[in-house]
């Protein structure tokens, strides 16, 4: 006799990281189940985590296969030369996107899910400088094509994995996204910050330092282990 397998779970911010949509996108096809045009309804929930629905992994994932193209799908860049540069705000536009920001946003909340900049300019003075990153049109088409809600197929980047944080190291070193993720149980640094934005991590709210002297992880929060383990702990009792 053969055991009923399992389902992996996801609530709606892993479920999100993983289709480059928004937490709240992923409510939205909840609460709006039947007006949806995907063919069928939006799953139903079959657990909670404190007060977080839990999805069937599977059952999202098939949903998502038979969904009608999306806006983003169907959008028409501008005939561009390959090799033309475009700021976070041009890089927006040119992708479909209606908010200016959300290249920045990617780069900023979601590191691994958009592309490096191919040129970064630093601008400003001594007093105030600052960067200005720019992305090839062929870049940015290279990553549409493989853009996380398309679809699985060949060419497709992998998400980079997580590190391997070993939990009993010294409490006070200073950790990132990337090994904060890893510690607290996510599968990829894009669900934990999503997470992290929709305030299920409470205690990460505040940060007890930031990245200096490390290029383009200058800026970066970070938590100490004793602090993202605090968090685990609690995190496991929802």
């Amino acid at each position: 006799m053969t055991s009923r397998r399992e389902p992996r779970l996801a609530d709606a911010a892993e479920i999100a990281a993983e289709h480059g949509l928004t937490s709240a996108r992923i409510s939205q096809f909840y609460t709006e189940r039947t007006e949806n045009t995907a063919g069928k309804a939006f799953p139903e929930p079959v657990d909670k985590r404190g007060r977080a629905r839990l999805w069937d992994h599977a059952e999202v994932t098939e949903w998502f296969a038979h969904r009608a193209p999306t806006r983003l799908a169907e959008h028409a860049p501008p005939s561009l030369p390959p090799g033309t540069l475009l700021n976070a705000a041009e890089a927006s536009r040119y992708l479909g996107y209606k908010n200016r920001n959300q290249v920045t946003t990617f780069v900023r909340d979601r590191p691994g899910y958009f592309p490096e900049p191919d040129v970064v300019e630093e601008k400003g003075t001594a007093e105030n400088p600052y960067r200005r990153q720019l992305w090839k049109v062929e870049t940015l088409q290279a990553w549409m094509a493989t853009r996380p809600g398309r679809g699985r197929r060949a060419g497709t980047k992998e998400v980079p994995p997580l590190p391997d944080v070993p939990v009993d190291g010294d409490p006070d070193e200073l950790l990132g996204a990337s090994q904060a993720a890893a510690l607290l149980g996510y599968k990829t640094i894009g669900s934990f910050s999503s997470s992290l934005s929709q305030g299920n991590l409470p205690l990460l709210q505040t940060t007890d330092g930031s990245a200096e002297n490390a290029g383009r992880q200058n800026g970066r929060r970070r938590w100490t282990r004793r602090r993202i383990l605090q968090q685990a702990a609690q995190r496991s009792k929802r």
